[in-house]
């Protein structure tokens, strides 16, 4: 049977089994299969890390129906692959592929890879699309062992953040031969998060890492996963520390857009590694940053939206008292202006008015003194109050402290042909606190005191903020399938500000003298 043929017994294999189960059952599982291009695209480059005519000991430590193993039959002899194994966790899958790969040299272990026993003899190509599952996903006692088995198997010493993909990554090391080749296809993500950096200091300091391929996130990978992608490619060996790692961009292994040779030693003092293949690593420099002029917090998180924010009409059919409602910025797209005016009240002069409730009363005060919000908070208490947000306050009710902020930035975005930037910066001159999918810049004392003397010094500021251009706020954000970025407020805290300090060079100086500045830089 034709190469060909077989991967298309696979494929139509892969849509009967995946049309079988639920998206949300296999995103549980992180379960995304690799299409059939990428898969080639992975193997041919593994051909030209492997030595010419070198037996092959393949493993796929997630082999699903076989994508890169079907991948590895189009690219190498069958007489060259000594071995072949793989690990399936599902048996939905791990029954079917057993059958489409028997009289094949592949062998498919049912059962969890994180918990098996490695082999006396290494394999020397490791190629693997782990589970993309997210932290919260695994159950505690599960995490606690990964975290023993990946710091035991590769001295990496993960956070509990991380996904399960950097754990399977970890305690791959074990499986391989010294020597030996892998090709991860991973979220992006690792190279800017925090708990991506044991990830990063082991590509640096336990094996020679070869290159990092990042995929463009406008050109999804994967149909069902929104997600942006990179191939970490690695020689499980030291390397000298001269040792240059290329790292490309956007296209294919074989054809990407940009590519550039960094020296490894230049990247230990790069906190983010997504802009390397197109930017190169940055300069550090002292520059004054926003985290010396602003306090940064992400938006009131309420727990449910639908119960706790309401329109002034609602308020009123269900006779709630306005005193415990404060007004609160509608979503990005209902904003047609960036200045936000007031209204006499404080609210904001905007079409869609939206308030959120908030109120600090125990029940039982409630009850005896409003009688109407009683009523309402009772009809909602059995689904709101238990809640993940809702269940760890005091009373349930009570929102986060979160004034009014001056200047607000969206949290997350994309790129549209009307705008240039995904991030927009609104000056808010009401009295509108704001939700969770924008970023609240509070500035900090001295400059809360040179706004108050000058009135036309926040009109300065949002322009500055609204000017930064888009490379230097990606710079410091990230960036997911589908061009979706997010900056989180310690990565708007990091966007340089030199115009600020400025505008304001006495401010600066007070700034420093109060012990202030360049505090956010520690962080």
């Amino acid at each position: 049977m034709s190469d060909l043929h077989l991967e298309d017994r696979r494929l139509a294999l892969q849509a009967r089994l995946d049309s079988a189960k639920s998206a949300a059952d296999r995103n549980k599982l992180g379960q995304f299969a690799t299409p059939t291009s990428l898969a080639s695209d992975i193997l041919a480059y593994a051909r030209r890390l492997l030595p010419n005519a070198s037996p092959v000991r393949f493993l796929d430590p997630a082999v699903g129906t076989g994508s890169f193993y079907a991948a590895l039959l189009r690219e190498f002899r069958l007489d060259q692959i000594e071995c072949a194994s793989g690990f399936e966790i599902d048996r939905h899958y791990a029954a079917p592929a057993k059958e489409l790969w028997h009289g094949h040299p592949l062998g498919i272990t049912l059962g969890d890879f994180t918990m098996a026993l490695p082999p006396s003899q290494g394999f020397n190509l490791v190629i693997c699309n782990p589970p993309y599952v997210r932290h919260h996903h695994i159950d505690k006692a599960a995490k606690a062992r990964l975290l023993t088995t990946t710091a035991s198997a590769s001295g990496i010493k993960l956070s509990g953040l991380a996904g399960l993909y950097c754990y399977f990554l970890g305690i791959a090391h074990v499986w391989m031969a010294q020597d030996g080749i892998a090709g991860w296809l991973i979220p992006s993500e690792f190279m800017d998060v925090n708990y991506g950096e044991p990830i990063k200091r082991y590509l640096l300091n336990q094996v020679e890492l070869i290159r990092i391929h990042r995929f463009d996130p406008n050109e999804v990978q994967f149909d069902d996963a929104l997600v942006s992608s990179a191939v970490v490619w690695f020689r499980k060996r030291r390397s000298a520390t001269d040792h240059a790692i290329e790292f490309s961009y956007g296209g294919t292994l074989a054809a990407p857009k940009t590519s550039r040779q960094l020296q490894k030693s230049s990247l230990k003092s790069s906190t983010k590694w997504t802009s390397l293949a197109t930017d190169g690593v940055r300069p550090h420099n002292d520059e004054v940053r926003l985290s010396e002029f602003f306090s940064i917090k992400r938006g009131l998180a309420t727990g449910d939206n639908s119960f706790f924010i309401m329109t002034e009409d609602e308020i009123e059919d269900r006779g709630l008292p306005k005193e415990f409602f404060k007004p609160i910025l509608p979503s990005p797209r209902h904003l047609e202006s960036d200045l936000i005016s007031a209204l006499p009240d404080g609210s904001p002069n905007i079409k869609r008015k939206l308030f959120i409730l908030d109120c600090r009363l125990p029940e039982k005060d409630v009850e005896d003194r409003f009688p109407e919000l009683w009523t309402y908070l009772k009809a909602g208490k059995p689904m709101v109050s238990n809640t993940y947000l809702c269940s760890r306050r005091s009373p349930w009710y009570a929102q986060e402290d979160r004034p009014a902020a001056p200047f607000v930035c969206t949290y997350m975005g994309r790129s549209m042909q009307k705008r240039t930037k995904p991030f927009r910066f609104f000056l808010n001159r009401s009295q509108a606190t704001a939700a969770n999918v924008y970023l609240l810049l509070y500035p900090k004392a001295p400059l809360a005191g040179a706004l108050a003397r000058d009135p036309d010094l926040g009109r300065q500021i949002w322009e500055f903020l609204d000017s930064i251009d888009a490379a230097t706020l990606l710079g410091e954000g990230r960036v997911y399938g589908g061009g979706l970025y997010k900056m989180e407020p310690k990565e708007l805290a990091n966007v340089p500000a030199a115009r600020i300090a400025a505008m304001l060079p006495s401010l600066v100086d007070a700034l420093a003298k109060q012990g202030q500045l360049f505090e956010g830089r520690a962080a």
